[in-house]
């Protein structure tokens, strides 16, 4: 079974053991000089992750008489020349709201030791944090098949699907009016945060497209333009790339939210239609290769009853926020797929709506053809 969006795609040029030595040095001026710093290997998670680079090391140095070891995660910036998937990557800003979700809420996230913005260390700014055991629904190949998620039982599913809507309810119940998030506001005009996200991913097309023009995405801008809700409700933190997939789990509970590189502020249902629009991307390529795929599992309905339960806030305009994820999801497949370009792993076609894989989805989205 081979095809190219689910293989294992190139994500660096960077070489582990010249990042190991750095690592170690660099961690050796963070800590008392006679702590005799080590990192073992450096490796990187292959079973998610396009964007930022994620490093797994180990780490030992002597304290207070004693040996102490470590396991850490860093993530850093990714190469420029490496045709990396969003044009600019604000380490400082991720590590200063992970810093606030767990001051703030009971949200599991990885304690997060150090930032660097100094690039000359690892050729780009990074930071460091705890990394925490756990399992992962795998991107490659996807979780709706073949994976721990999809053997496991219907109760157990659920189990899962309940708690991961219970993080994005308990993320959303920050109270943004008693925490500095001007970090997270995008500065793009615009009347409200909804507004600002729209011309921010209008921005990122244009970047992301280079020469090429995408029928489909610009449909898409044209269509929330003439959909737009009435009510955006209340502002909150969007986690931005809120789905399973960027969680870690003990069992079927959430124990640590990762990748919090697209977060911003917005309405609530921002999250909520990204989550339930990667499962049904994840669902599409299981139906692709004639597999059952998980039809009972992160239902549209489903979720927005548990969120509502949850949160105390009415879940509105979920078609919409639906399209909106497959927009900014149809940007980010058209970016990966240059990056595939440049690592010479494939070509553009003829038709560079062909590079979208969920491109069918998005048209009945715009047409009203496709019901979630």
């Amino acid at each position: 079974m081979s095809d190219p969006r689910l293989e294992t795609l190139k994500r660096s040029t960077r070489d582990p053991l010249v990042l190991r030595a750095r690592l170690e040095a660099w961690l050796a001026q963070r800590l008392p000089p006679d702590a005799g710093a080590t990192v073992a290997e450096v490796r990187s998670p292959s079973a998610t992750g396009m964007s930022s680079e994620t490093l797994l090391f180990d780490a030992s140095w002597t304290e207070e008489g004693g040996r102490r070891d470590e396991a850490f995660v860093a993530r850093i910036a990714p190469d420029p020349n490496d045709v990396p998937v969003f044009p600019r990557y604000d380490l400082a800003a991720q590590f200063r709201l992970l810093e606030i979700v767990a001051a703030h809420s009971a949200v599991p996230v990885p304690r997060v030791r150090w930032l660097e913005e100094d690039p000359s260390h690892l050729g780009a700014p990074f930071f460091v944090m705890d990394r925490v055991d756990g399992r992962v629904p795998p991107d490659v190949m996807p979780y709706t098949f073949g994976s721990w998620v999809s053997e496991a039982s219907d109760a157990e599913r659920r189990r899962l699907q309940d708690a991961a809507v219970g993080v994005l309810a308990e993320l959303h119940g920050i109270d943004v009016g008693t925490v500095d998030l001007s970090f997270l506001a995008l500065d793009v005009p615009g009347a409200t945060p909804l507004r600002r996200q729209l011309e921010h991913q209008r921005r990122y097309y244009d970047w992301a497209r280079g020469n090429r023009r995408h029928p489909i995405i610009e449909r898409a801008f044209l269509w929330l333009e003439a959909h737009w809700p009435r009510d955006e409700g209340p502002t909150v933190i969007n986690w931005g790339d809120a789905r399973i997939g960027n969680m870690l789990f003990d069992g079927f509970e959430p124990v640590a939210v990762l990748d919090w590189e697209m977060a911003a502020l917005g309405p609530r249902e921002v999250d909520l239609g990204w989550f339930l629009f990667l499962h049904v991307f994840f669902e599409d390529l299981a139906h692709q290769f004639n597999l059952p795929g998980l039809p009972d599992f992160l239902r549209s309905g489903d979720v927005a009853r548990t969120y509502e339960l949850r949160s105390g806030h009415r879940v509105r305009d979920l078609p919409f926020y639906e399209a909106y994820a497959a927009l900014r999801h149809a940007i980010v497949m058209a970016r990966v797929h240059a990056r595939r370009v440049h690592f010479g792993e494939t070509e553009w076609p003829a038709d560079p709506d062909e590079v979208i894989p969920h491109r069918g989805i998005l048209a009945g989205m715009l047409d009203g053809t496709w019901a979630s």
